[in-house]
């Protein structure tokens, strides 16, 4: 799937839900991360991001980072996972700080509040699964 094939006029990308219609999508992540890092819009906080697949509960988002950018502290009403791809992150939550580097992920209950900080030029897939109030123990 090639972000550039799909643009609409006045928009960046195709609007989410021809993004996400197919059963099947096969995504080259290298591919996908230099696609991202191309793009014409500026950073904000010093990445870009796409959501690259949504279904139900569960979104896919990769990230690309640039040395010194930064996701502020947050937190999702579901379970997450941030997998690095490429270069370093640090994840700090309010009780722990991660160094993670290519192929290492942190996976956080819901609720926890983290922070984001690339050490240097980076990206990350990251995925939430949402929980509904009646699952949240």
């Amino acid at each position: 799937c090639s972000m550039t094939d799909t643009q609409v006029e006045g928009r960046l990308r195709a609007e989410p839900k021809e993004r996400f219609a197919s059963d099947e999508n096969q995504i080259n992540l290298l591919e996908a991360i230099r696609e991202l890092r191309a793009e014409a819009a500026p950073t904000r906080r010093g990445h870009k991001q796409i959501t690259l697949d949504q279904w139900g509960p569960v979104t896919l988002v990769l990230f690309a980072f640039e040395k010194g950018g930064s996701l502020d502290d947050h937190k999702a009403a579901g379970r997450v996972t941030i997998h690095v791809l490429e270069g370093e992150l640090h994840v700090r939550t309010e009780g722990e700080e991660y160094t993670l580097g290519p192929n290492m992920m942190v996976v956080l209950a819901p609720s926890v509040r983290h922070s984001v900080l690339a050490t240097q030029a980076s990206a990350m897939m990251l995925s939430v699964c949402l929980i509904s109030d009646a699952l949240d123990n």
